[in-house]
């Protein structure tokens, strides 16, 4: 699969060391022309050169070790000095891209798919995830196969084993992490990795921040338990850890750690939307005092929690089409405070803008320690909402389906930006086709598991 979300596929058979290297290779092309013109002006390259250096990091699928060194063949093949920070969270990889001033970042990780797959994402000079032209434009330069350099114009390879250091730091040193009060709450922490790449940075930043944890699933091999996914149903282990250990809180990760999901002091998982809600409460917290008033990026798909906590802050709430690419660069253009996903990616551009699951677990037990409250306390201070999540098979025929919805829903507010979102002031209906597996999204919420429900039901019964 090919999006806006990276090249996916399966190991072995659509994914291939061969494949990896000739897009790798692509990418580094695109990064020699690109690197520089699109790279913001106040961040020059670290050093005049003429070859361009791009940041490689994986997450710890079994795979990762084979298509780390084919990345870096296609990439020295191409001329370019690769970077290599080994296994780290996506987020990681954005800020090396930037502290490096590289040309761009490679990470070799399918985030939440299963463990048959792997992907490619790439990244810009900015940090940011490439957009739909700049990925095509590397598609037609794999396509055509890029110019490779003889063998005095080869790219290198050196090894940045600080760059989770360098993050942690980061997200620690701002401002609005009050890391003492943090410290004196001693929070007990249920911790669950899916032994992915997690483990590494979520640990030693639970460490700084005085917790104590009790973690499931930490080692780094990729060898995934359960369904990778951070959502509610595959959180069964971690709510028993929670109560079986007495903590207050419990955090799960993707593997590749830009997406965090919380359980309840009683071993309830509570949904990934009240990461995003829970942050945009720790950012937006006593903000405004006057003058102009914040503004909040989310997805079309994110939950109502969210734009109520941006709401009763009096922040101006604003909508992008799914896919953090989509998301960052309105979050740019808009000037945001805060952005991110319905899934638990929190994006704070005073950081960097890109999800960042170690930032929402410091964001999150800022909230905690400050208001001094229980997690299903703080859910309940939220006014209440179901999603209902439903899959179906991709058709040919959207537009027909699309116009059905339409016609069957004439009282709604239509958004067409990404699929078909309709939208009441209490509830919502979003099809689209997705962008990280061969499938049709149905999502819907309402104020009750049976309103939501039925408009996924609707949805389905146009569809077929």
């Amino acid at each position: 699969m090919i999006s806006v979300s990276g090249i996916r596929g399966h190991v072995g058979t659509d994914l291939t060391p061969e494949l990896v290297a000739r897009y790798a290779a692509a990418f580094g092309s695109w990064a020699r022309t690109n690197g520089s013109t699109n790279r913001p002006a106040d961040r020059p390259p670290a050093r005049p050169t003429d070859r361009p250096s791009i940041v490689l990091g994986r997450d710890a699928r079994t795979s990762g070790a084979m298509f780390a060194r084919a990345a870096t063949a296609g990439l020295m093949s191409v001329g370019v000095d690769v970077v290599d920070v080994g296994i780290v969270p996506t987020p990681t990889v954005q800020l090396a891209v930037e502290y490096h001033r590289a040309a761009g970042g490679l990470i070799l990780t399918a985030s939440h798919n299963p463990i048959e797959w792997n992907a490619l994402k790439f990244v810009g000079p900015d940090g940011i995830f490439l957009d739909g032209a700049a990925g095509r434009q590397v598609r037609l330069l794999a396509e055509e196969g890029p110019p490779r350099s003889s063998w005095e114009g080869l790219g290198s390879v050196r090894e940045d084993p600080a760059a989770i250091q360098r993050h942690l730091d980061a997200i620690l040193d701002l401002p609005l992490i009050d890391v003492a009060l943090i410290r004196t709450r001693k929070f007990r922490v249920a911790l669950d990795c899916v032994r992915g790449a997690g483990a590494g940075a979520i640990l030693p930043l639970l460490e700084r921040l005085g917790c104590s944890v009790h973690g499931i699933n930490l080692e780094m091999d990729g060898r995934f338990p359960r369904p990778p996914e951070p959502v509610p149903e595959n959180l069964t282990q971690l709510g028993e850890l929670v109560r079986r250990s007495g903590a207050e809180i419990g955090l799960a990760v993707d593997p590749d750690v830009d997406r965090l999901a919380l359980v309840d002091e009683t071993g309830q998982p509570i949904g990934e939307d009240y990461t995003l809600a829970f942050a945009v409460r720790a950012v937006l917290d006593g903000r405004l005092k006057g003058g102009t008033p914040p503004t909040v990026v989310v997805n079309l798909s994110t939950s109502l929690v969210v734009e109520d906590a941006a709401r009763v802050a009096g922040a101006r709430f604003v909508r992008a089409p799914v896919g953090e690419a989509n998301v960052a660069r309105t979050i740019r253009e808009e000037g945001a405070l805060i952005g991110g996903e319905a899934n638990g990616g929190v994006m704070l551009p005073a950081l960097h803008i890109g999800r960042d699951a170690p930032l929402g677990v410091a964001l999150i037990l800022q909230v905690l320690a400050k208001t001094g409250v229980t997690v299903s306390a703080l859910v309940g201070e939220s006014p209440r909402y179901t999603i209902v999540k439903a899959k179906a098979d991709r058709r040919a025929d959207l537009p027909t389906l699309y116009d059905r919805l339409r016609r069957r829903f004439s009282d709604a507010v239509v958004d067409e930006r990404d699929g078909l979102r309709l939208a009441w002031p209490d509830r919502w209906l979003h099809v689209r086709p997705s962008g990280t597996e061969p499938i049709l999204r149905l999502i819907a919420e309402a104020p009750t598991q049976a309103d939501a429900q039925a408009l996924v039901a609707a949805g389905r019964e146009l569809l077929d």
